[in-house]
This record gives structure tokens, sequence and C-alpha cells, in this order.
């Protein structure tokens, strides 16, 4: 049995004198590639990992819904029939859910539980979407609807902007509700459209906490999603999803500087990300690293989105040659976390490598996650 399932098995039976009539779990995630390419309609390859959100819990007779979280304080405590906001802080996650799931007209039951996770908060994991899918598949096992995957990712994203405000694309709910073991996800960001995509037999994936966190991510963010949008008006389409690297080829020149540099990584990543999924069904290891070292050039050079911490990480990364095949920045930038697609055999050696190097070169302490890829949103 997972030590947090045991936990959380273990704690619920202590605090309420019997098993819990059910135990959930939903996955954290981290984007293989495909970055800022999700508001752009275009396509991410992110995949779920063996960092989860577990909930024991059992049904209430009332319409109550108590969750006390080994993580987080204070415990989440409402009533279906009365959904307020209070002062903020994990429990909105918990609330919106509900908010979502009876907008969506599923009939809900209250229930009470205990909750525990090993995804680390505010390293760009989405601890928040892991909580939310985790929340829906308590709900489902209480209430008795059906589970649909892509149904659940879109009312988890509707909790998220609407209830607690976080203008957040679809990839990290999908991705912890649809993940399969041994298999990233292509999403098509515009369709919702998902395709498996193994990873290649023999290697593991690195995150590289750089020990830094986003600063600014909100204007910049802002700022880039409006040259993009600059971008496709100049082009006469909808989005830069719908420009092909030979089209921007025949214009780029009358953009602006600016203007070019960041339609030139949204149009190009888009492409990188295709080629990553061909080359994962092919089991080509060796060429889906350099897109990925690809995709970090362009986010560092054409997007600028990267920082001095996930240069010197990504560089530390790339400079072991014997084991790493590609790595990359990861999620929005500016700080958090790297990527790396590595030799399974090789992955503790690797890990050691990269600390000691970006140490050396930073003065931080790295936090280093060796992962696999997991199934998503289910009960056990």
């Amino acid at each position: 049995m997972p030590p947090l399932k045991e936990r959380v098995l273990n704690e619920f039976t202590a605090r309420f004198g019997e098993r819990p009539s059910h135990i959930v779990r939903a996955p954290g995630r981290v984007n293989l590639i495909g970055e800022h390419t999700d508001y752009n309609d275009g396509f991410v390859l992110p995949m779920a990992i063996d960092r989860t959100i577990w909930i024991a819990l059992r049904p209430r007779s009332d319409r109550r819904v108590m969750l006390h979280s080994l993580d987080l304080q204070p415990a989440a405590d409402f009533s279906l029939d009365n959904l307020k906001h209070s002062e903020g802080g994990w429990t909105e996650y918990v609330k919106g859910m509900a908010w979502a799931l009876q907008g969506a007209n599923l009939a809900l039951r209250g229930w009470e539980g205990v909750s525990a996770g090993d995804i680390p908060v505010g390293a760009g994991l989405s601890s928040s979407a892991a909580l939310e899918l985790a929340v829906a598949r308590a709900f489902a096992a209480v209430s008795g609807f059906t589970w649909e995957p892509a149904q659940m990712a879109r009312l988890a994203q509707l909790a998220e902007n609407k209830w607690v405000g976080v203008n957040c694309g679809i990839m990290d709910q999908m991705i912890s509700a649809a993940g399969k073991a041994g298999h990233a996800l292509l999403i098509d960001c515009r369709t919702l459209d998902t395709t498996l995509a193994p990873l290649p037999p023999g290697t593991a994936v690195v995150i590289m906490d750089t020990a830094t966190r986003r600063g600014l991510v909100d204007s910049a963010y802002n700022e880039r999603r409006s040259q993009c949008e600059t971008a496709a008006r100049f082009f006469a389409v909808p989005a830069l999803r719908d420009v092909s690297l030979e089209t921007f080829a025949a214009h780029a020149a009358e953009l602006d500087d600016l203007t070019r540099q960041r339609a030139r990584h949204v149009i190009s990543e888009n492409q990188r990300t295709l080629d990553a999924m061909t080359a994962m069904r092919q089991y080509d290891a060796n060429s889906l690293g350099q897109l990925i070292n690809a995709s970090h050039a362009s986010l560092r050079d054409d997007f600028a989105v990267s920082s001095l911490e996930l240069n010197q990480i990504v560089d530390c990364a790339q400079r072991q040659t014997d084991a790493c095949f590609g790595a990359r920045m990861t999620g929005a930038g500016f700080g958090g976390c790297a990527v790396a697609l590595v030799q399974d055999s090789s992955a503790q050696a690797f890990a050691a490598a990269v600390a000691a190097c970006y140490q050396a070169a930073s003065g931080l302490q790295p936090n280093i996650y060796i992962c696999q890829p997991a199934d998503g949103a289910s009960e056990e």
C-alpha cells in the first residue's frame, strides 16, 4: 500500500472510529513540452506524476462536507446548501469544486474525510488541480454520478477560474483527470481532444525545483498573451496555432522584433510538441530530448520567460550527457521547476550531479524528484 494511502486510512480510522468507505486519489503533473501554447489554442504534452493527493472518506447523512488536511489548516467545513467565500486558502478549492459540480446539475451528498499529499506546493506541479480532482472523485464516490474525465476537468477549471479566481487553462485539470501510467497526454487546447503518448522505455522524468518562486508572473503573463494576440491579428487568424512555420517564415520580416520573437516561440513550440508526440510513439528518446532542449532555448531567447536559476539548472542537467536526453524550464517561467528526460538506470546519479552543480552555480539547494507517469484521478 502506498505510504500516503496508509496514512490517510489510519488517520481516518483514528479520527472517526471506523475504516473509510472510500479512498480516492488524484495526481500532480509536469509538462514535458508545449509551454505558453495553451492560450494560443495550441498543443501541450503533460504527464501525471506519481505524487498525489489522497482522501479517505465516508458519506454523511446530511449536506455537510468536512475535510481535515494533514498538511494544511484550517479544515474545510461547509454546507452544500450555503456555499460562501471565506478568507481564501486551500478550502476554497474544495468549496469551488462543490459549487461547479452543483452548477452542472449533479446531485451531491455530504461527506467527511481526511486528506494528505506529497505534491510540493508552489513548485508548479499542480497541487491545486490535484486537490480539485481528488475532491471531485470524492463527490463521485458518495454521490454516484458517472465519472467523465473531460467533464470533470472542465468543471475543475471552472471552479479555479470563477470561484477561486485564478485564470488557468485546461491543461492541469485535464492531465490530473485523464492521465495514464506510462504515458504523457497530448492535449489539443482548442478541441480538448487527447492522445496518449508513451514514455520511451528505460527513461524517467526528473523534476528539478530551483528553490526560487515566480515573481511578477501576472503582469508578464498578460503582456506575453497580448503580444501573441497582436501577432495573431497580423496573420488574420483566431490564434497563433493557425500559423504554420512556412507562413511565419514568409512574413516574419514584416513584424516588429518583439512580436516576431514571441510568435516564433509559439509557432515553433506547437510544431515541437507535435514532433515530440511522434518521437514518443517511435520510442525515440534522443529525438524527444533534442526537442526538449530546443524548447528551453526558445523560451529563454524568444519568449524571455526563463530566469538565471532556471538556466543554471537546465545547463547543469544538459551537461550530464551520459544520462540526460534533454532538459528545459517547465511552467510559466521566472522561477519554479525545470524538467529532464533521463536514463532510468542513471536517474539517481543524475539527480545527485545536478544538485551539486546547481548548488555550486547558484548557492541554492534544489529539490529534485524522480518521477514516472501515473494514472489520473481514481477511486482505489
